[in-house]
């Protein structure tokens, strides 16, 4: 017996007709595509193309993630770096030891401190002379410039007014200048 054709209406739909009326009813596919369908290549070809898209764009979506996973891996690569943890973990030892050797040296340091200084310093080890120097730097230009920031720290709750005799003196200069 000659089988169907699935495309001609018949008095039950067959399994083929009501998917494919699932899928007009859910906008996947549209009835023109059907009928363009029927003369050319079967449907389901074009929903073999359109899974392929569908996993085109999920393999896509995938090596985004993996591209922005090696990005950051990039950037945090010089902190974790082996060489750049060493340096870190070099100096942190040198300043536990330093701190150690104060902590041993605290009673004598405790009376030291006790006493007026009479010309007297503070032992500081060479490795750490030249922040002494910059920080001895940052304070003089802090010093320096102390009065400066409190004489405006002083007149900043008097700015309003500051201001409105300003734009007053402005007034009347420009209405003095108009002839």
């Amino acid at each position: 017996m000659a089988e169907a054709n699935p495309w001609v209406p018949a008095s039950e739909p067959k399994a083929a007709g009501l998917l494919l009326g699932h899928f007009v009813a859910s906008g996947l596919v549209t009835q023109e595509m059907l009928n363009i369908s029927k003369k050319s290549t079967s449907c389901f070809v074009n929903f073999s193309r359109l899974q392929q898209i569908t996993d085109i764009q999920a393999e896509i979506y995938q090596k985004n993630l993996e591209i922005e996973l090696l990005r950051l891996e990039k950037d945090a690569a010089d902190v974790v770096h082996p060489s750049f943890l060493a340096q870190k973990c070099h100096t942190l030892q040198s300043m536990n030891n330093h701190l150690e050797a104060v902590l041993k040296e605290k009673r004598s340091l405790r009376q030291r401190l006790l006493k007026p200084m009479c010309q007297e310093n503070l032992p500081i080890e060479a490795v750490y002379h030249r922040y002494m120097v910059h920080l001895l730097e940052l304070a003089v230009t802090f010093i320096e410039r102390l009065e400066d920031h409190l004489e405006i720290i002083r007149n900043v709750p008097h700015l309003d007014e500051n201001l409105k005799k300003m734009r007053r003196a402005q007034r009347v200069d420009l209405s003095r200048t108009v002839p």
